[in-house]
């Protein structure tokens, strides 16, 4: 096997924090050449299917690059729930897996550590950031409130929803909460009303 042809081929890739084995066949490296490069230590093995440079040093925040690398692997997958909760401080739970959601027809490819919950709308409140090096999807606070009254238990809901109204670093918004609770078909108006009469 020709390896150096192989490397040149995948030269573009050698500062990208993931590529595909779709991507590198486009290139022209076969997957048994990604396999043999993953074996002689020049590549990494991400995921199924997910690859990156040995070398590669990631840019983004520790706590942050097992999130952003599963994001980032799933085709239209939404960093949701406990996940966004963590990430804008609305709750005290700990991360112990990567909560991504997906629209409800796909087939998303399996992840450590990942849980995948199946959502019909996944457009509301979906928005882009960058976490390190990243591109991903992450609903907004208000999606993710929403969510938690109709994925999560009453208690992490109730405590996102006090975090969200009583944070200082943005100014709440009690209507765009309020539309979204309405066109996912969850009853929060009584919260809402607590904090804002």
């Amino acid at each position: 096997m020709r390896r150096s042809k192989y490397i040149r081929q995948l030269e573009q890739f050698i500062n990208a924090p993931l590529f595909t084995a779709a991507e590198a066949e486009k290139q022209g490296v076969p997957r048994h050449a990604l396999a043999y490069l993953v074996n002689r230590g020049i590549l990494e093995r991400i995921y199924p299917g997910a690859y990156r440079f040995s070398q590669y040093e990631p840019e983004v925040e520790f706590q942050w690059e097992n999130l952003a690398l599963v994001a980032a692997s799933i085709p239209g997958g939404v960093i949701c729930l406990i996940s966004a909760l963590c990430y804008y401080e609305l709750t005290d739970q700990i991360m112990r897996e990567v909560w991504i959601a997906v629209p409800h027809e796909s087939h998303p490819p399996k992840r450590p550590n990942t849980r995948i919950v199946r959502m019909r709308n996944v457009k509301l409140g979906n928005t882009e950031i960058v976490l390190g090096e990243y591109k991903v999807h992450i609903f907004d606070r208000e999606r993710c409130i929403v969510d938690a009254f109709r994925y999560l238990s009453k208690e992490i809901a109730i405590k996102s929803i006090q975090r969200y109204f009583l944070n200082t670093k943005y100014r709440p918004d009690p209507k765009k909460l309020g539309a979204y609770a309405k066109a996912l078909r969850v009853n929060i108006t009584p919260y809402i009303l607590s904090y804002t009469t």
